[in-house]
């Protein structure tokens, strides 16, 4: 057996799994393939789309090199020999037009996606969005839901069929916000507030990272984001409400030191400005004493 035979053959055994990489239950490692989530679906649209046009390219060429390599090989007399030869409009023709469509194409995608898929961009729904709020910390994820006064940590659960807008920001370092089964990609900065809007289609537990390496435990700086039915939410939402948990100043203080592989935690929550009070940078309450009373938790109107 000829030795070239060899790679292109282990090449051909791979192809199988490649096609099951890209359409089947490819896990945490192929995540952006698999999409639970209607950004995240028109992502994956994209990246397939752009790689397909690429190919036009790659694809012919790689051909035609193995094609040229075996036509014009110095034992094969039947090969044309050309030694004055030195243009052809048509090669120049195609070797120019095609190239030059793809680019406009993918320019066009990408100019047109890059609106339409804005981070900043609302989600059309009957549903209103539910407010996220989102604060990054070192190494691990704060929850605010305003809306609900509740907190979590390191644990995200949403309602399937529901737009989702998150505030972002940062209680230290920059730290980039990603789900990948759900799309989008943000980053979260001290002192200033970014926004992304996603929707999950369907239920299911996915993994959320951080991708902006931070520190010692950037490593561990994951999250779990739960999306379940409306129904399942609420009841969720009550269970973190009674389950005895309070993050108040004193907790927060406690919650700001750095930690490395923080398990999820669900608070609520004592502290209504608390996510403003970080996005400004307050001082206040990294400075109140040990013996300051926290203000009462507010309740919130459930359906």
């Amino acid at each position: 057996m000829k030795k070239w035979i060899i790679p292109w053959a282990g090449a051909l055994l791979l192809c199988p799994s490649w096609l099951w990489a890209c359409t089947g239950n490819c896990g945490d490692q192929w995540a952006v393939l698999t999409p639970r989530g209607m950004i995240a679906s028109h992502e994956k649209t994209l990246i397939l789309t752009a790689l397909g046009l690429m190919l036009l390219v790659v694809v012919p060429v790689i051909v035609m090199t193995f094609l040229f390599a075996w036509k014009y090989r110095a034992s094969n007399p039947r090969a044309d020999y050309a030694p004055d030869w030195d243009h052809s409009t048509l090669i120049e023709v195609v070797v120019w037009t095609i190239p030059t469509l793809i680019v406009a194409v993918l320019g066009y995608l990408v100019w047109t996606s890059s609106h339409t898929l804005s981070p900043y961009r609302s989600i059309v729904s009957k549903q209103p969005p539910l407010e996220v709020q989102v604060v990054a910390m070192d190494w691990k994820w704060l929850f605010i839901y305003p809306e609900w006064h509740i907190a979590t940590v390191n644990q995200l659960v949403i309602p399937t069929g529901v737009p989702v807008h998150f505030s972002l920001t940062s209680d230290a370092v920059m730290s980039s916000f990603f789900i990948p089964q759900l799309g989008g990609q943000i980053y979260a900065m001290a002192g200033m507030k970014t926004h992304l809007h996603l929707i999950a289609d369907q239920p299911g537990v996915f993994q959320g990272y951080n991708t902006q390496f931070s520190g010692q435990g950037f490593s561990g700086m994951m999250f779990e984001t739960v999306a379940t039915s409306r129904e399942a939410f609420l009841e969720w939402v009550h269970q973190v409400k009674t389950g005895g948990l309070v993050l108040d100043r004193i907790t927060f203080t406690a919650l700001e030191k750095p930690s490395i592989n923080e398990p999820p935690r669900l608070y609520s929550l004592a502290l209504p400005d608390l996510f403003d009070n970080i996005l400004s940078q307050d001082t206040t309450l990294r400075t109140m004493t040990m013996m300051s009373p926290s203000p009462a938790p507010m309740t919130a109107i459930e359906d």
